[in-house]
């Protein structure tokens, strides 16, 4: 597995490797043990799978706040889309910066998104299946989001998104108070 840094400290990518013939590809998308002898001793305890249909569609900027704050690895089954991270860690020497890597089925990449960071993601063409690993399960009361548009995020599309009421509303990230805090 190849591991990169993306310049925001946690965020990185992982791109498995893809065994391959006229069949089609094999690819282990995660090892427990080759992970933790990289540094990643993570829990997973959840996996996750949408489905978005129209291209345009934008999920996110979305976070859970602790107690049930999780880290997430992301990658995507069908489709492509383009997946963001921002960085909400008070006192992070990089707050508010964005990092955003197209994520699809032919390239294989996955971002693992820690703790303390916004996650988000639009969709490129139809019929997008997105899936993720998280290592806190989903819990209502600590579910938050903000406004995709407010982190200076090139999504790289043009006309409007196709979004949920929830991230229609979701306060800017002037207005956000994050319940994260650097500890680097």
């Amino acid at each position: 597995m190849q591991i990169e840094e993306t310049g925001l400290p946690g965020l990185k990518v992982l791109t498995p490797a893809r065994f391959g013939d006229s069949r089609g590809f094999f690819s282990e998308s995660w090892n427990r043990r080759r992970m933790a002898e990289q540094g990643l001793d993570l829990d997973f305890v959840q996996d996750n799978h949408s489905l978005s249909r129209a291209p345009g569609t934008l999920r996110g900027l979305h976070f859970q706040s602790p107690p049930a704050a999780q880290d997430k690895l992301v990658r995507c089954g069908q489709g492509a889309l383009f997946d963001v991270a921002v960085d909400i860690r008070k006192g992070s020497p990089s707050y508010g910066a964005w990092f955003g890597i197209e994520l699809s089925a032919e390239n294989g990449k996955q971002l693992l998104v820690p703790k303390g960071f916004l996650h988000g993601f639009v969709t490129r063409v139809p019929d997008t299946e997105v899936i993720y690993k998280c290592t806190d399960y989903y819990a209502p009361e600590c579910d938050g989001a903000v406004a995709w548009d407010s982190c200076g995020i090139n999504w790289g599309f043009e006309g409007p998104p196709v979004l949920s009421e929830k991230d229609a509303a979701a306060p800017t990230l002037a207005d956000f108070d994050s319940p994260f805090v650097w500890e680097g």
